[in-house]
């Protein structure tokens, strides 16, 4: 089955949520000081997230990735991956984390069935890590990386936010880094949306800085060509070196996104960058059937218009999309809690 929406965009790709907590306070996602969390017997349980995703899979969905907050926070997750993984309608099982739990989960999750995991590396300085993270576990996110090259995950990706004044003098350094994990680096163009409420467009390095940055250092840079509705426009160095560039900042995607996000407390959001979402949990605790919900999604997506993105984009004063108040009264619309 495919689900368009007014777009002809079809509902393809779900990133579920499995917590809003974060065991990192990075500044372009976690920069206050203090955070609403929401209500643990809100929290969806495995049964139900397994529920709402034979919901989503009857209407095309056949790509799921994990995210959080850092889902590895979530207790038993691999059981929930064994769940997940046993639905043959699933293409794709995929993971997103800031590895720092990785080392001693990779295996299990492997063997539970996981089959592709994303690791954030935004920088390879302990001393830039914790400034930029309050936190000192620079080392395990390393060995987490390295973990789920032993275990043997295929198609190993590394997401870099590029931060201008940051982190933008190491991208030759992370590509070279990546190279020999071996994994795939993506850099991402910092954006203006969830808990970025320190964010300027002055800090966002765009695509076309990276490359030439990248051309100064290795050459001519060949652009790959496929049909794909990824995010990352993927790039190729001589000696073969693949990497992507995410510039949902300065170059959206909107036209091509299948993807949709589901919170730890079941409200699904059709744009990272909504303000409103559908409650899904309420429906589903009161009884309602696959059918009614199947309805429910079905009637939100195909009235779907959002392209938040390019929205952003035509703005002429952009500043951050919201304020500490204002995630403080919803903590929904915080990056960590819809999974970014």
């Amino acid at each position: 089955m495919r689900l368009d929406d007014t777009q002809g965009r079809p509902l393809r790709n779900l990133r579920l949520s499995v917590t809003d907590r974060c065991n990192l306070r990075c500044q372009y996602c976690m920069p206050e000081e203090e955070y609403a969390w929401l209500p643990r017997q809100e929290i969806l349980h495995f049964g139900e997230i397994a529920a709402l995703v034979d919901v989503f899979t009857g209407l095309g969905v056949d790509r799921v990735r994990l995210t959080g907050g850092e889902p590895l926070l979530r207790r038993e997750l691999a059981r929930l991956v064994t769940m997940l993984a046993a639905k043959p309608a699933l293409r794709d099982l995929a993971l997103t984390t800031n590895g720092i739990l990785l080392g001693d989960q990779a295996q299990t999750l492997r063997d539970a069935g996981l089959g592709r995991v994303t690791v954030s590396l935004d920088t390879l300085r302990p001393e830039r890590f914790t400034a930029l993270t309050r936190r000192t576990t620079h080392a395990q996110v390393l060995e987490g990386i390295g973990a789920a090259v032993r275990v043997g995950f295929a198609g190993l990706k590394l997401d870099t936010v590029v931060i201008r004044g940051l982190n933008d003098d190491e991208l030759v350094d992370l590509v070279e880094f990546a190279r020999r994990a071996p994994a795939e680096l993506r850099f991402i163009e910092y954006m203006d949306v969830g808990g970025a409420t320190r964010w300027s467009m002055a800090q966002v390095v765009p695509r076309s800085e990276i490359l030439a940055v990248l051309e100064r250092r290795y050459g001519r840079i060949e652009p790959i060509v496929e049909d794909s509705s990824a995010p990352a426009d993927r790039y190729r160095l001589a000696d073969g070196t693949v990497f992507g560039i995410i510039s949902s900042t300065t170059q959206p995607f909107c036209a091509r996104c299948d993807r949709s996000r589901l919170t730890a407390d079941g409200t699904w959001y059709l744009c990272l960058y909504a303000r409103e979402g559908v409650d899904l949990r309420g429906p589903f605790r009161a009884g309602a059937t696959p059918d009614e919900l199947r309805a429910l999604i079905t009637g939100r997506w195909q009235a779907r218009t959002d392209r938040g993105a390019e929205e952003r984009l035509r703005l002429r004063d952009r500043a951050p999309l919201l304020g500490p108040g204002e995630l403080r009264a919803d903590p929904r619309l915080e990056m960590h809690t819809r999974g970014g």
